[in-house]
């Protein structure tokens, strides 16, 4: 299946070879169709099948008007189907357009195809829905390409579009036009540009008014004319007779109100205005423009072509369980039941929402796009059953009206209100919103002849330029159980904060803020805040740490204090960015309502690492820490939780700026040196301990001071030390400048001890830790304890500790992380009697001896997922025995284990 081959099938309108020869379909299972549409007669040949969708052919091109009669009169016994009309020289293309590709542009679902010119939107649509011969393909997965097919050309022109976009941006800023001006201007042409190719009205109108009515000189003063003429009323413009201003519109909304101040602008700028002009602006995907639109302002992100955005799939991923499948399964029990949809089309009506971190809209534009299809769906099934009723009566056939439904929008752009503390994206925000205003009313006049006039406008959404975090959400819209918060506030960690940042966390927090909150838990505060007493529901995607380690407690204490329940959760995993060397980000998204059983909380856990779709489980409840448990809160302790685990300490701390470690290239010389060389020892952090990697430092707790006075290169290292640590402000460490030899902190016991590295990866199935002897020295991305018989490292290694981990430990980026006051001090370990002791000790020297039968070996290499030597696993799995016994837990996997905690 060629692209060439394809184009040559389509033009030649051989629509039965294009589809059952090359996309693998069907053939037909219906005879050709006769219908009249005032007073004339159109023949449908069906050409295609598959599963019920079926491609219908018409060979002639009558108005778009009679083209959706036909449609809709073809769909009375052929509920899924394509319909294309074509003559010699242009085709017509009405894709479905249910629920299913309910985001679609109305332009991409009546696709226009010029005969003998390339098609690339047409072609990906084709290649998208080809049929493998050994496939068994649903109708449910065969529309969902569709829709994946449709969302991949709309992205594609929204970065083509940002690029665009981009290059007027640059020359811009060659022409130093202040930040403020180019954003407005931006903002102007955006919305003049998509008017062109999306019926705002005639076609091109401004494109041909740069082409030839202005110039390179001229530039500046006639868009600020244009600008002017858009903010007037008609009936109040003073223009000479063939003004080239007269056929604008009145455009409003305060989109051309503000003060601009336009400088001269380059030929190079008018000529990227000409490009864009070319580019079909009526295919963009909102949804995703106005992040890669925001992108612009930076040189880096203009040449990478602006592909920066938060994927649509994670913006669903939020507003589905929060309240979007709730309306849709409305709309399917209420479908044949006229009170049940105008009762939910009445609580539609009802909604309001606020995004308090809203960028450039992402959020919000998602919504209403999705919220006015499922009300586009549910008008046309009012429509339908009204006409069964006999409603519209009076021999007037159902599919020749056009029925003005217009007055009965619910779902508005005033409606919905966004929070931004840039300037930039809440322009963006603004002007996007308005977009997908006008695609939902194409959307619209597609399926009922009749959409409103938004021009001039006069509903608007509701962007705040300012700190969400000191604006007072009740002023933008009071709360009640009929509003919905959402959104993505910024990803900062505790320990990333900006002095502005953290003088933030502390207004909202007060004297209950923990010094290792997440920048987004001020949001969460602000939320518990605005609700008050309140119902309604929230969610936000988060840094996965707040529920995880130590902070999640204090938020989750505020939450639960408050009477909120975790009505939905997707549990860690990796957020996805079309950034080039994007960084790994790991989030969760979390829901809430104070409703008491319904819906049922749903849950979305990940793949190891937070890779995959997710997996949706419907339980019983979601506990702080994203299990189906009880609402336990754990919070660090000073000493184990059972008095039969001893202490666990941190490793030592060199503080030294690396001088008292020895690099390979100076360890033969070190060795060389008698003074030196007494004192060098082996040194293991986290990576040489899970990869057996040799590492030596200077060890020097027992200093001889002539040794120093008999090394030139130790008393190099110690100065240097010393005018490290004095130029230090910490004040224990300007302390320890007096004596540059040892380790900053020093906890190496004297006798044999167990190693724990601090961080693990994710994908190990057992928490990795081993013996070291005294002589070796321990490193603080370790901790240690003495360990003589080996009953710690069998506690720690067991799959009912490293479920604990994973269950309420914070983690680094997605690797588990080990800390002693918090996931070993408060692991519930049960009373043991000696019997059980002496049993945990024994299988731990399993673990030990199958260890030794593999001499070389690195932890890593041992516990390689997937790999694991069978007699290691199997003396794992002795130890498991031991312990779930203990437990009382029988044949517990690590996710029973998880989910117990």
């Amino acid at each position: 299946m060629s692209e060439t081959r394809l184009v040559d099938l389509v033009d030649a309108c051989d629509f039965r070879g294009l589809f059952i020869d090359e996309l693998g379909w069907n053939n037909p299972d219906q005879p050709d169709r006769r219908i009249d549409v005032d007073q004339q007669t159109y023949t449908l040949t069906q050409v295609a099948d598959h599963k019920g969708l079926r491609i219908w052919y018409c060979a002639e091109l009558p108005t778009r008007k009679t083209q959706r009669t036909l449609d809709e009169l073809i769909g009375r016994d052929s509920h899924e189907r394509l319909v294309i009309f074509a003559d010699d020289d242009r085709q017509e293309w009405r894709w479905p357009r249910r629920a299913q590709t309910g985001g679609a542009n109305a332009k991409l679902l009546a696709h226009q195809h010029t005969v003998g010119e390339s098609d690339p939107h047409l072609i990906r649509q084709l290649e998208a829905i080809a049929i493998d011969f050994d496939v068994d393909l649903s109708l449910v997965e065969l529309l969902s390409r569709m829709r994946q097919a449709f969302d991949v050309v709309a992205e594609t022109a929204s970065v083509e579009a940002a690029r665009l976009m981009g290059t007027l941006y640059n020359e811009l800023d060659k022409s130093r036009v202040p930040p403020h001006d180019a954003t407005l201007l931006l903002a102007r042409l955006l919305f003049l540009l998509f008017g062109d190719d999306t019926g705002m009205w005639e076609a091109r109108l401004f494109q041909r008014y740069v082409a030839e009515y202005t110039t390179d000189d001229t530039l500046h003063t006639d868009l600020d004319g244009l600008f002017r003429t858009l903010n007037t009323l008609e009936a109040k413009r003073t223009l000479p007779p063939g003004s080239p201003y007269e056929p604008f519109r009145y455009v409003n909304g305060g989109l051309y109100a503000d003060p601009l101040s336009i400088p001269s602008l380059s030929a190079e700028f008018r000529a990227g205005l000409l490009s864009a002009g070319d580019f079909d602006w009526g295919v963009i995907s909102p949804a995703v423009f106005g992040s890669m639109f925001q992108t612009v302002k930076d040189k880096n992100a203009r040449r990478q072509g602006g592909e920066h955005y938060t994927t649509e799939a994670n913006i669903l991923k939020t507003i589905r369980p929060l309240f979007l499948d709730e309306y849709q399964e409305r709309l399917d029990a209420g479908w044949d039941d006229k009170a049940q949809l105008t009762k939910l089309h009445n609580d539609l009506g009802r909604l309001r929402f606020l995004d308090p971190a809203c960028g450039c809209g992402n959020f919000l534009i998602v919504a209403y796009r999705e919220l006015r299809s499922l009300e586009l769906e549910l008008l046309k099934r009012r429509r339908d059953l009204d006409i069964l009723n006999g409603v519209h009566t009076g021999g007037v056939d159902r599919s020749q009206m056009s029925l003005d439904v217009t007055g009965d929008i619910k779902v508005t752009l005033d409606h919905f209100y966004g929070i931004e503390i840039e300037e930039w994206p809440a322009r963006i925000a603004e002007t996007a919103m308005l977009l997908v205003d006008h695609l939902a009313n194409q959307r619209m006049e597609q399926d009922f002849g009749l959409a409103p006039d938004r021009l001039p406008i006069a509903i608007a959404p509701t962007i705040h330029h300012g700190n969400a975090l000191h604006t007072d959400w009740a002023n933008l819209v009071p709360s009640g159980d009929h509003v919905i918060v959402m959104g993505n506030p910024p990803f900062n960690g505790a320990r990333t904060l900006t002095p502005g940042g953290r003088a933030d966390m502390e207004h909202v927090w007060g004297p209950a803020l923990n010094g290792n909150f997440d920048f987004v838990t001020a949001w969460y505060r602000k939320a518990l805040d605005y609700f008050g007493n309140e119902a309604g529901r929230w969610a936000f995607v988060s840094t996965n740490s707040i529920c995880q380690g130590e902070p999640a407690a204090d938020l989750w204490q505020a939450i639960l204090n408050e009477g909120w329940r975790c009505r939905f959760a997707h549990r860690s995993f990796q957020w996805d960015s079309e950034a080039v060397g994007k960084a790994a980000v790991h989030v969760s998204i979390l829901g809430f309502d104070r409703a008491k059983t319904s819906p049922k909380p749903a849950l979305w856990t990940y793949e190891v690492g937070g890779g995959g779709e997710g997996v949706r489980n419907d339980v019983t409840r979601i506990n702080p820490y994203l299990v189906d448990g009880p609402n336990v809160l754990v919070r660090r302790r000073p000493r184990p939780l059972r008095a039969d685990l001893p202490p666990i300490s941190n490793g030592s701390m060199a503080n030294d700026g690396g001088h008292l470690f020895v690099a390979a290239a100076e360890l033969d010389k070190t060795r060389a040196d008698p003074a030196a060389a007494k004192y060098l020892r082996r040194f293991v952090g986290a990576d040489e301990l899970i990869h057996d990697l040799e590492r030596w430092c200077l060890w020097m707790t027992n200093l001889d001071p002539l040794d120093v006075a008999a090394s030139a290169p130790l008393r190099e290292r110690l100065a240097a030390v010393r005018k490290l640590r004095t130029a230090s402000r910490r004040v224990g460490t300007k302390k320890a400048a007096h004596v540059p030899h040892l380790f900053g902190e020093r906890r190496q016991p004297d006798v044999p001890y167990l190693a724990i590295p601090r961080h693990v990866s994710e994908h190990r199935r057992y928490f990795t830790v081993a013996h070291l002897s005294p002589e070796i020295i321990c490193g603080d991305a370790n901790f240690l304890v003495p360990d003589p018989d080996g009953f710690v490292l069998g506690i720690l290694s067991s799959s009912m500790f490293i479920a604990w981990m994973r269950a309420i430990g914070g983690r680094l980026e997605s690797r588990l992380r080990f800390s002693n006051t918090f996931t070993y001090n408060t692991f519930p370990f049960p009373s043991l009697t000696a019997r059980q002791k002496t049993q945990i000790v024994a299988a731990a020297s399993g673990i030990i001896s199958a260890r030794e039968a593999h001499p070389g070996a690195s932890l890593a290499t041992l516990y390689e997922t997937g790999s694991m030597p069978n007699d290691l696993a199997k003396a794992h799995k002795a130890l498991d025995q031991v312990v779930d016994n203990i437990f009382e837990v029988n044949g517990a996997d690590e996710a029973g284990c998880a989910t117990r905690t």
